[in-house]
């Protein structure tokens, strides 16, 4: 329930900043993919979008690529711990085969 309501005070102010953002940022500005080229040579000028869109997409692109950063700098710490878990459950099945079984009354009444 509180995770939910966290949710709601960071995303809904989150989300209304976004929209302001983009209503403040509507003006077109010229994106260019060829980055040798100096801009006086191109015959084009390149492709007119509006701004927050262009840093949206570059916002977009880096928490992907943190993720994905994220994701491989934490590979030996998930392999680490399936080994661990393997070694639990060898050790755990061990441990069950040399446990004794428990006596009982009738055991002990036994001759």
């Amino acid at each position: 329930m509180i995770r939910r309501i966290v949710g709601w005070v960071v995303l809904v102010p989150l989300c209304l900043v976004m929209i302001v953002f983009s209503l403040a940022n509507r003006q077109l500005v010229v994106v260019n993919f060829n980055p040798l080229v100096p801009s006086e040579a191109l015959t084009t000028p390149g492709v007119g979008v509006p701004l927050f869109l262009v840093l949206f997409a570059v916002l977009l692109i880096g928490v992907l690529l943190g993720g994905i950063a994220t994701w491989f700098a934490q590979a030996p710490h998930r392999r680490d711990e399936r080994a661990y878990k393997r070694e639990a459950e060898r050790l755990n099945r061990e441990m069950n085969a040399i446990r004794r079984p428990s006596l009982t009354v009738d055991d002990l009444a036994k001759p």
